[in-house]
């Protein structure tokens, strides 16, 4: 960094092994506060985190689970950063970090169109996308999403499509007030000759419970990424050879597709 003429005019020469006199002769004393404070606040957010965990648990439903969910989250976030407890319980909780997540993988022996008339039923969906319930089909814009969620619940909301263009585009977007505020598009697109169709999707949603649950969510192997790229690797089995191969090696055939 170029220092400035007034800069350069008054610096001062420094003896070796000793340290400039500081103009601020409070500093130590504040630095050793903060330091002390922080440490603090630490053990706030593990002490509060605890206690939100223990809460959650113990009352046996969804917003139990997104308690303890949170109280991992600050309990966590205190015994490894750095951050103050106010900063810590902003992101538990907030809902302003929205995930991205775009994936891609390409089908062989299949044209777009068989695969947008396969996916324009989202009552198909949960046969290649396990943590769906199920999608009801309530008219030509409009369905209704049930997913897994933690302790044995399940997350529910309405969406609408949004943009649609026949064989190539299908956009959503979950409806104002949804418990899980999300949207996306998934396009279908021709391939270079012999090689079948490119699908890519691209969601974006605010996790229940902020940031923090997703973290979690990832710290046990569950994260969007892998779960998308998942699901589309099963779409891709599904699509080619009409069966879904399971962890035990065993086929997963088509569930009435309609």
């Amino acid at each position: 960094m170029e220092l400035t003429p007034d800069e350069r005019g008054n610096q001062r020469n420094v003896l070796p092994n000793q340290p400039p006199e500081s103009s601020h002769p409070n500093l130590d004393f504040e630095q050793h506060s903060s330091e002390q404070m922080s440490e603090v606040e630490r053990w706030g957010s593990l002490l509060t985190g605890g206690a939100l965990v223990l809460m959650g648990l113990q009352q046996r439903s969804l917003r139990g689970a997104l308690m303890a969910i949170a109280g991992g989250g600050l309990a966590y976030h205190g015994a490894t950063s750095q951050k103050g407890i106010k900063e810590t319980v902003t992101e538990a909780v907030g809902l302003d970090n929205s995930i991205r997540v775009e994936k891609s993988v390409t089908i062989f022996n299949r044209s777009p169109e068989e695969l947008y008339r396969f996916w324009r039923n989202f009552e198909n969906l949960p046969m290649f996308m396990k943590h769906l319930q199920s999608v009801q089909v309530i008219d030509q814009t409009r369905s209704h999403w049930v997913v897994d969620a933690p302790v044995g619940n399940s997350i529910e909301w309405d969406a609408d499509i949004i943009n649609e263009q026949e064989n190539q585009l299908i956009a959503w977007a979950s409806v104002e007030g949804a418990s899980v505020e999300n949207s996306g598009f998934v396009r279908f697109k021709t391939a270079p000759p012999g090689r079948g169709t490119e699908v890519k999707v691209v969601i974006e949603y605010n996790p229940p419970g902020g940031q923090v649950t997703a973290n979690l969510a990832k710290l046990f192997g569950k994260d969007a990424n892998q779960q998308i790229g998942d699901e589309l690797r099963h779409f891709k089995m599904l699509m080619e050879a009409g069966e879904i191969a399971t962890t035990e090696g065993q086929p997963s055939g088509r569930r009435g597709e309609n």
